[in-house]
């Protein structure tokens, strides 16, 4: 076996038992996967500044860039493996253990993990490594030495196809070929196994107690590129530190609310569905969310309000925050204070009139207007504990982001894009702003060339707690020029000019734009 056919076994050996760990995780736990595993990993231990350069620059994709770089890095430890079997079949085995080891342990060690996390590695380890063995045997004639775990000078691998004792470079494709399919067919069935399992289960989800009237047509109808009033499940955003979607058995889901509290309840999904459900229409913003960026979208929410949860429970003197965490072991702090200081905050199990995506928490969410993501919106969540920050640190304030983090006033530009050419005339500018404290957006207003700040016209209002459409009619002139937005709130304050990155409590600055005209 020559050296590219030896690294090329070794990286399809690998690729089979990839595949079917992914579709034993698939049966069992998707999370427990080995390269999900990892990516996960490879997450928790990435440094601030680089997770925020990498959500910066690819966005959503981040995510699928990231498993990929992980397989990048699984193939050519594969490719290793099968060149050191070349020689001898334990030295390319001992790589093959040290990379299903790693991924073993990290699932092993997940807060929820059980015995069964180990399991996809294993099966791992067996699938890739009787891959390898094959491959080897295939490439070596048993006639000379052939024996997998013969040392090279005992073997006639480089003796030319065809020659007495040489190998048959033939049967070795043919060996290769079916390995190659079976880690496709392995493959393929993890994912319809996974996509099966993570489907949507439909719930029989009950109106509000009082519906709010239909939202009015928003400015999207009138001008193309300003982003939808309410922004469709299917498109909005999703920042999150999981690699795939959690599967949530709605017959065994509970939300359990303990730690500092008169008495410890736990409430089924029917419990909470037989609840007086409100609906409220809410934006949020992820603090990952540069100036100018797309996390953030508004939607109607319905659930529970939270305050009637914690009242069951009976909040203590002692607890200043929500340790929230989700299925997997996640876990959020929310301030008490401002989750319970009047704002509509919710235990939403459905948006935009259905019910959760799995993407987006099914089956029940936290949903706090006014403060960003990582410390209000927990997903899939199954435990609410009152506590203090002193005796519980949750995963971002053990990475240094705010504890108390409310969302800046910020106003977008979604039209016309950055660098587009337009012609001189009429253009119109518009987008979307937000400004969840202090009454709200009072205005929007645009800036031309550095000139003086006009007001937009602003479309319809759906409350303090959503984001206001906006547009301004622009008579362009010809040449280069520069715009900006910026977000007044209802107190008459404006939005803030000092640069921020997200890190640790959000973006600030003002959004400015260059396009060419005529």
């Amino acid at each position: 076996m020559n050296r590219l056919l030896a690294a090329l076994s070794g990286v399809l050996a690998t690729l089979a038992g990839v595949a079917a760990g992914h579709l034993a995780a698939a049966l069992l736990d998707p999370a427990t996967s080995p390269v999900l595993a990892v990516g996960s990993q490879v997450i928790d231990l990435t440094p601030t500044p680089v997770k925020e350069w990498a959500i910066s620059q690819f966005g959503t994709r981040d995510k699928p860039i990231l498993i990929g770089s992980v397989l990048v890095g699984v193939v050519l430890l594969a490719a290793v493996a099968g060149l050191l079997a070349r020689r001898r079949f334990a030295y390319g085995a001992a790589v093959f253990v040290l990379l299903v080891a790693v991924p073993a342990v990290i699932a092993v060690t997940r807060p929820t993990a059980g015995v069964s996390a180990v399991v996809p590695s294993l099966v791992a380890l067996v699938v890739g490594l009787a891959a390898l063995a094959w491959l080897v045997r295939a490439a070596a004639p048993a006639a000379v030495g052939g024996r997998v775990g013969a040392p090279a000078e005992d073997r006639v691998e480089d003796r030319r196809p065809g020659e007495a004792g040489g190998p048959s470079r033939r049967g070795l494709l043919v060996a290769m070929g079916v390995v190659a399919g079976a880690a496709a067919v392995l493959g393929g069935a993890g994912r319809w196994v996974a996509s099966y399992r993570t489907r949507a289960v439909d719930i029989d989800l009950p109106a509000a107690a009082k519906p709010l009237p239909p939202l009015p047509e928003g400015l999207e109808a009138r001008f193309a590129g300003i982003t939808p009033l309410q922004v469709a499940n299917s498109d909005f955003y999703r920042v999150d530190t999981r690699l795939d979607v959690p599967i949530v058995d709605v017959e065994e889901w509970t939300l359990t609310i303990d730690g500092d509290v008169e008495e410890e309840v736990t409430f089924t999904l029917d419990d909470i569905l037989a609840m007086d459900l409100v609906e409220k229409d809410i934006t949020l913003t992820c603090v990952s969310n540069s100036v100018g960026g797309e996390f953030v979208g508004g939607a109607r929410w319905l659930g529970v309000p939270l305050n009637e949860l914690l009242d069951r429970a009976g909040v203590g003197s002692r607890a200043d925050q929500i340790l929230s965490t989700d299925v997997d072991g996640m876990t959020i702090s929310t301030p008490l204070a401002l989750a319970t200081d009047g704002r509509d905050a919710l235990l939403a199990v459905g948006m935009n009139g259905e019910q959760l995506p799995r993407e987006h928490g099914f089956p029940a969410r936290m949903v706090i207007p006014g403060l960003y993501g990582f410390i209000s919106a927990t997903k899939w969540v199954t435990r609410m504990t009152l506590t203090t920050y002193d005796a519980e640190t949750a995963y971002w304030t053990d990475r240094d982001w705010a504890t108390d983090a409310p969302i800046k006033p910020s106003s977008r530009i979604d039209t016309p894009r950055a660098l587009a050419p337009l012609d001189v005339g009429e253009v119109v500018v518009g987008g979307v702003a937000w400004a969840q404290q202090n009454g709200g957006v009072g205005t929007v207003q645009v800036r031309i060339d550095g000139g003086p700040w006009q007001d937009a016209e602003l479309g319809p209002d759906v409350g303090n707690d959503y984001w206001r459409q906006w547009f301004y009619r622009w008579d362009a002139a010809s040449g280069q020029h520069r715009i900006a937005s910026r977000v007044v709130d209802g107190d008459g304050d404006p939005q803030s000019p000092v640069r921020a990155n997200p890190f640790p409590e959000g973006s600030s600055g003002i959004q400015e734009l260059i396009v060419t005209v005529g």
